[in-house]
């Protein structure tokens, strides 16, 4: 699997996001990136800049589907909020079981933000 986490890496960079540090751990993998918008709330764009790499990777068989939980950093040490996305997300999303404005809404609901 680090093959797969160091292509992952490299797709969420060429995508805009700047990762920190991206790791498995167990079932999960653990992303933490640093914002291009270090504003009080987290940019819904750039999550989804994340998601949709991942979601790239699961429908080329690239990456199979497991946790996603990522850190949001404003700066070094200065965490902006936490996101994350279930497996079973990703595969009743890929095999159009939900909308893209469902897998969204989940996502985002799991949403917690730091005040700076």
């Amino acid at each position: 699997m680090p093959g797969v986490i160091s292509g992952l890496e490299g797709e969420l960079r060429s995508n805009g996001v700047n990762v920190e540090s991206i790791d498995l751990d167990g079932d999960t993998v653990e992303l933490i990136y640093l914002t291009a918008f270090p504003d009080v709330d987290v940019n819904h764009q750039e999550m989804g800049r994340a998601l949709n790499t991942f979601i790239a990777a699961a429908e080329e068989d690239e990456w199979e589907p497991v946790r996603v939980e990522a850190t949001v950093l404003r700066h070094q040490e200065d965490v902006q909020g936490t996101w994350y996305a279930e497996p079973e997300w990703f595969r009743q999303y890929i095999e159009y079981d939900i909308s893209a404005e469902e897998f969204s809404a989940r996502v985002i609901d799991t949403l917690s933000e730091d005040e700076p």
